[in-house]
């Protein structure tokens, strides 16, 4: 199944920049109990050691009541910043970014594919179990305002069913693929699904591997208080490119939070110069000879209520796919 997902982007080519996997599944560490791990104070960041991010244990993880039904940022008062990957989880590359995260205690949330989540279930357990906060980005990455509303209940409630079935976890959070949404649809999810559609502030738009240094100046240029950060772990030079990013973020100031905490964290007063990016409106074109898709059809809606896992027996082949950047 993986796979088959990866097909498609490879022959693609310099147009997505995806790269070729292994079928190996990766070595995950399992997490340290908190009470077994070392105390590590912040470093001096002239040390050569990395820095610390706080503890915000108290904040909750979940969205508060009333949240709305969109965001790319959050007006808070305060340093705060939300970092989160899309497209994941990767055999590799994700393990590798979380060993990066914890050394620095950071949680990130994680915007993940479906079918991947189902190819790599350890990986989805081991970032819950680090603290990090997960959310549903569609089981196979169609561009939503492509697709039929039959699909897209599909591609949500089968990705929201995996979660359950891999963790126990409830999402609460949704990203469109490639930022391809519009009223209805953010308006739909929040209504049906208790979603937040998440955005975001800056992209660095590391899915087009611009290089590790320039990932790095256009995440700490154009960080602001409240701003969500979109990052790929799909990519490896992304990755490479996380260390000197979070260190200089850390230098600045800045503290992170998952976006869940950061909703709970929104004030009346507006946040200092954030301004919100637009989603890119020319996405990187998806191989068809490498539908991400199982031609399983079906016909019957797939009910879900707020808060329960829905039935889903399938998802239908009609509709393309958005390119896995």
């Amino acid at each position: 199944m993986f796979l088959s997902i990866w097909v498609g982007v490879v022959m693609a080519g310099a147009q997505t920049g995806c790269s070729t996997l292994s079928k190996k599944e990766a070595e995950v560490r399992p997490p340290v109990a908190a009470e077994n791990r070392p105390a590590q104070p912040p470093a001096n960041p002239g040390s050569g050691r990395s820095m610390r991010n706080p503890d915000y244990y108290t904040i909750p993880k979940v969205p508060p009541p009333g949240a709305r039904n969109t965001y790319s940022s959050v007006n808070v008062n305060g340093p705060y910043i939300a970092i989160t990957f899309d497209d994941g989880p990767h055999p590799t590359n994700t393990p590798r970014l979380l060993n990066i995260l914890a050394q620095r205690n950071i949680k990130a949330t994680f915007f993940v594919v479906g079918q991947l989540a189902k190819e790599y279930p350890q990986i989805i357990r081991r970032i819950l179990a680090e603290g990090h906060e997960i959310a549903n980005h569609t089981l196979t990455h169609p561009t939503l305002t492509k697709v039929s509303d039959d699909r897209i209940r599909r591609e949500l409630g089968e990705t929201h069913k995996a979660l359950v079935d891999i963790a126990g976890y409830h999402t609460r959070l949704f990203r469109p693929p490639g930022g391809a949404t519009n009223a209805r649809l953010k308006e739909w999810f929040h209504n049906e699904y208790g979603y937040s559609t998440i955005l975001w502030t800056v992209d660095p738009q590391d899915w087009k591997r611009p290089g590790v240094s320039v990932v790095t100046s256009r995440l700490v240029n154009g960080a602001r208080p409240g701003a969500i950060l979109l990052c790929h772990d799909l990519h490896a030079p992304t990755v490479d490119a996380m260390p000197g990013t979070l260190d200089q973020l850390l230098a600045k100031g800045f503290k992170f939070v998952t976006v869940s905490q950061l909703l709970n964290m929104e004030s009346s007063a507006p946040a200092s110069s954030v301004t919100a990016v637009a989603p890119s409106s020319d996405p990187a074109p998806f191989n068809p000879n490498g539908s991400i898709v199982p031609s399983v059809p079906s016909d019957a809606p797939i009910p879900f209520l707020k808060g329960q896992p829905p039935a889903v027996n399938g998802i239908p082949s009609e509709g393309g796919a958005a390119p896995l950047r």
